[in-house]
């Protein structure tokens, strides 16, 4: 399968701060995710593949053509832009509608892929509402219509999923997962590794504007069980329970915080340490109120990758 999309060397700064370092990606046909925390270089990677932004060096292509300043390639691409900048006065019809008329189609065409693109992500019952009255929910879809209305080969989503609720997500993964089995590139963007998770197996991990890993997610679910977890308890017998772990093995350190209520364990094998837990949370006069995982998320995977 021959790539899509092709970068080499690229990189984008802003005067004296770096956006993105030195990218060489070959990306074929299918759901690709980009993972990483804020600020990891997400959105400046996406706007040099669709020409928005010049690279500072090195060079991007899309079908075998620089994408800046060709409008040729443009029609050939979708975009889902991170920021909400709809047309607040325009009914949702309209707002697609005049898109659609700035891409060149007639009356009769705009209406029908208009229609078509609101009924996919479910908005045509509220097509004549005013964009401004919209959820939150309303409008992410709504950016998701206008970036699939002209039927482009190449779909770019930055961070589609922000601020819906289960329900939604549910819906649009749905609606991305189609359009990668369609034989479509996708490219969607999020910091929260479960929403990549549901969508896609390949995935780039991208940290300060530079790669640290491309591949199988389960490659980056190993990361994560590798490094070092910290689990906290609250506990009404919190000094019993720290004398229960302590000596373990798997558990390199224990400390109090919070008045002595809450005991912060060092794992690096957590399956081991919840299965202990749990059993020994079973006794009431165990006292456990809460356990959390402060750390288990993406960007405590970043920093146990780039040694911070």
């Amino acid at each position: 399968m021959s790539a899509v999309i092709e970068t080499s060397k690229l990189s984008k700064w802003y005067g004296n701060v770096l956006g993105l370092s030195d990218v060489t990606l070959s990306i074929e046909p299918g759901i690709l995710g980009l993972l990483g925390p804020n600020g990891a270089g997400k959105s400046t990677f996406f706007k040099l593949l669709t020409g928005q932004l010049k690279p500072s060096i090195g060079t991007v292509t899309v079908f075998g053509e620089p994408v800046r300043n060709h409008h040729r390639v443009f029609s050939r691409i979708g975009l889902c832009p991170e920021q909400d900048a709809l047309y607040e006065e325009l009914s949702g019809w309209d707002f697609l509608a005049n898109l659609l008329r700035l891409n060149g189609y007639g009356r009769a065409e705009i209406a029908s892929r208009a229609e078509r693109a609101l009924a996919t992500v479910e908005l045509l019952d509220d097509k004549d509402r005013i964009v401004r009255g919209y959820s939150r929910g309303m409008r992410q879809r709504l950016k998701f219509a206008q970036a699939i209305a002209h039927d482009p080969e190449v779909v770019i989503l930055d961070e589609p999923l922000s601020g819906l609720d289960p329900l939604g997500k549910r819906k649009l993964i749905r609606l991305i997962k189609d359009f990668g089995r369609q034989g479509r590139t996708v490219l969607v963007s999020s910091h929260v590794l479960p929403e990549i998770e549901a969508l896609t197996s390949n995935i780039v991990l991208i940290h300060q504007g530079k790669i640290l890993a491309w591949g199988d997610i389960h490659y980056i679910r190993d990361l994560i069980d590798a490094h070092p977890h910290i689990i906290a308890v609250r506990s009404t017998a919190a000094r019993a329970l720290a004398a229960h772990f302590v000596g373990e093995p798997y558990v390199h350190k224990v400390q109090f915080e919070n008045s002595g209520d809450l005991v912060l364990f060092e794992t690096t094998n957590r399956e081991r340490f919840f299965d202990r837990l749990t059993r020994y949370a079973a006794d009431a006069a165990a006292g456990v109120e809460e356990i959390t995982s402060p750390d288990d998320n993406l960007q405590a995977v970043f920093d146990y990758l780039v040694g911070t």
